[in-house]
């Protein structure tokens, strides 16, 4: 299928194919709805001088969580790496914008080798990657040292560690580095189980095994259900990302996705705050993919029209809202 322009979407029984044109009706909202957040992005394109409009956000924000979220905000606008510099430079103790500069160096590290496989991925650009990573590194633990009770630069560690192949045991450390400060933390335990994946050094297994024990020991309502949403479409990646693929209609499948969602999005105590939208829409994915219509219909309509980045860059990585229509629509939602 060709994802990137135009997407086949199949219609109830006795329509024919119809072609869904790109992104029509919905985008991806990097703020995901947060008026601070949508503030913050802002104002990071304006330069050193609007800093200080970040750093009371920052300085306001409720929680490790929180900090994190609205950190990773503005981690992919062009130039924060360069005024944060300057920031620093006037202001040597600031330690928030410290860690706003680390956040940046690690997804612009990724900006620069790109999201193909290993093999597609330039001598150049492995340089480019590997200079800005241990820029980040350095950043980072630096605003640990500093602050030794936030979590978020731990959780920036775990991203920039997995691009620099730490291993799985200092991976780990760095994860529970994020969990003592920050019990719970649903953003780090998604870069946990992508550590944990077959791709990054791990196994399939493992990375099963955390999911389920991880929502299981979450309280119910939780965001941490959604990791057994994503380490099953991680199967699918793995078996090839087939969008007719039937590798998620296995019966122990649909019923484990069930079950992650009854005790996550579908609880009454789940909580729409931050990113909660990703984990719904990780959802939606998984039970579209699950041949689930009507349990990815109640996602969709949870999100509205409001997909995520993730999991859509699977099918689209240039754009997501692609995908997210496409299977909206397949659906019925």
């Amino acid at each position: 299928m060709a994802w990137r322009r135009l997407l086949q979407v199949r219609q109830p029984e006795g329509h024919a194919y119809a072609l869904r044109p790109r992104g029509r009706g919905a985008a991806v909202d990097r703020a995901f709805g947060d008026p601070r957040l949508a503030e913050m992005r802002q104002a990071a394109q304006g330069g050193a001088e609007r800093w200080p409009v970040l750093r009371a956000h920052l300085a306001a924000a409720d929680g490790d969580e929180d900090l994190t979220f609205l950190v990773e905000g503005v981690g992919d606008i062009a130039q924060v790496e360069q005024w944060t510099r300057e920031v620093a430079d006037a202001d040597p103790g600031d330690t928030l914008a410290l860690l706003v500069s680390g956040a940046r160096h690690v997804e612009w590290a990724w900006q620069a080798r790109g999201r193909a496989s290993g093999a597609h991925v330039s001598a150049e650009q492995w340089k480019v990657f590997r200079e800005r990573l241990l820029v980040a590194e350095e950043q980072l633990y630096e605003v640990a040292e500093r602050e030794p009770s936030w979590a978020a630069p731990w959780y920036f560690l775990q991203v920039s560690g997995r691009g620099l192949g730490v291993g799985q045991e200092a991976a780990e450390r760095r994860f529970e580095a994020v969990c003592r400060r920050a019990p719970g933390h649903v953003a780090a335990h998604r870069q946990h189980l992508q550590q944990l994946c077959a791709k990054w050094g791990g196994s399939q297994e493992r990375m099963h095994a955390f999911a389920r024990r991880s929502a299981l020991a979450a309280p119910e309502g939780s965001g941490l259900g959604q990791l057994v949403a994503q380490a099953h479409l991680e199967d699918w990646m793995e078996a090839g990302g087939d969008p007719d693929s039937t590798v998620l209609h296995a019966p122990h499948v649909v019923r484990a996705l069930h079950e992650a969602g009854a005790r996550s999005v579908h609880h009454p105590a789940f909580a729409r705050r931050g990113d909660w939208a990703v984990g719904v829409n990780t959802f939606a994915m998984a039970f579209a993919l699950a041949g689930e219509d009507a349990a990815a219909r109640a996602m969709f309509r949870m999100v509205r029209k409001a997909p995520t980045e993730m999991p859509w860059r699977y099918m689209d990585g240039r754009s997501p809202a692609v995908p997210f229509l496409a299977w909206r629509a397949r659906v019925g939602a």
